[in-house]
C-alpha cells in the first residue's frame, strides 16, 4: 500500500488504534481483534519492548492490516521502523528531521503538535495529518473546535485521552480521525484473550465516528434537497 492509500485509509476509517504489548503473539491477537471488527489499522508504539520485531511480525502475518509506528523520536528509529515494514510514522511532538525523512522515503507521517504555531509548522513541513496530543488535557473537543476555526485546511487527529464517550465529539468538532489506546485495546483483554470484548469496543468507536460524520453531512443533503424542490416547483409553475 502506497502513501496515498494509507492517508486515504486513515481518513476512511477515522480511528488509529495504538497497540501497547510486549510479545508478537499479543500484537497478533490485538491486531486480529480490531481488524475483524472493521479497523484494519494498528500503531505499534516504540515504548514497548522490541517494537520493530512486533511490527515485522504483524506485517508478515497480517498483510491486510496497515501497520504504523508510534512514538518515533528520531530518524534512526524511523529508519528501523521503515525496515520493519511500517506504513506510517507518528510521534507525540514535531521533529523536522523525521518529517523530512518520511517525505524522502515516501511514507505517511503524522507529527504531533499542540499549539497553533506547532501545528502550522508541522503542516508546512509536510505532515499528512497533524496529531494533536495530548488533546484531552487542553479541553478535548473544544480545543479541536478552536483549532479548526482558525486552521480549517489542516487535517487533525485527536489523540490522548480519547474514549468511547468523547470520540464523537472530536469528529463533530472537526477532527479527521482519532487515536485511541487502552480504551479500545485494554491490557487485561489481551492478557485474558478476550477478542469479543475488544471487538465490541471497536464497534462502539466505529459507530461513534460514523454517527458523528452522518450528523455533519445532513446540512449538505438538505441544501441539495431544498434546491431540487425549488427547481421542481419552478418547473411546475412554468407549466401552469
Amino acid at each position: 500500500m502506497n502513501k496515498a492509500d494509507v492517508v486515504r485509509l486513515i481518513a476512511d476509517v477515522g480511528i488509529i488504534p495504538a497497540v501497547r504489548v510486549s510479545t508478537g503473539e499479543d500484537a497478533h491477537f490485538a491486531a486480529d481483534a480490531v481488524a475483524k471488527a472493521g479497523i484494519p489499522i494498528v500503531e505499534i508504539t516504540m515504548t514497548v519492548p522490541e517494537a520493530c520485531k512486533l511490527m515485522t511480525h504483524l506485517v508478515r502475518h497480517h498483510p491486510d492490516i496497515v501497520v504504523g509506528a508510534g512514538t518515533v523520536l528520531n530518524t534512526e528509529v524511523a529508519g528501523n521502523c521503515l525496515d520493519a515494514g511500517a506504513s506510517f510514522l507518528t510521534s507525540p511532538g514535531f521533529d523536522q528531521k523525521i518529517t523530512g525523512f518520511a517525505a524522502q522515503k515516501g511514507i505517511a507521517v503524522l507529527p504531533g503538535a499542540l499549539t497553533p504555531t506547532e501545528i502550522i509548522t508541522a503542516w508546512e513541513a509536510g505532515g499528512d495529518y497533524i496529531k494533536v496530543y495530548p488533546c484531552a488535557e487542553l479541553g478535548g473537543d473544544r480545543y479541536i473546535r478552536a483549532l479548526k476555526a482558525a486552521l480549517p485546511q489542516i487535517p487533525l487527529i485527536a489523540a490522548g485521552g480519547v474514549n468511547q464517550h468523547t470520540a464523537a465529539g472530536y469528529i463533530l468538532e472537526g477532527a479527521s480521525a482519532i487515536g485511541v489506546g487502552t480504551e479500545l485495546i485494554p491490557k487485561d483483554a489481551i492478557e485474558k484473550r478476550e477478542p469479543e470484548r475488544i471487538q465490541e469496543l471497536a464497534r462502539r468507536f466505529l459507530t461513534a465516528v460514523k454517527e458523528a460524520r452522518d450528523r455533519l453531512s445532513p446540512p449538505v443533503e438538505k441544501a441539495k434537497s431544498a434546491r431540487t424542490n425549488f427547481l421542481k416547483l419552478h418547473k411546475d409553475a412554468a407549466k401552469s
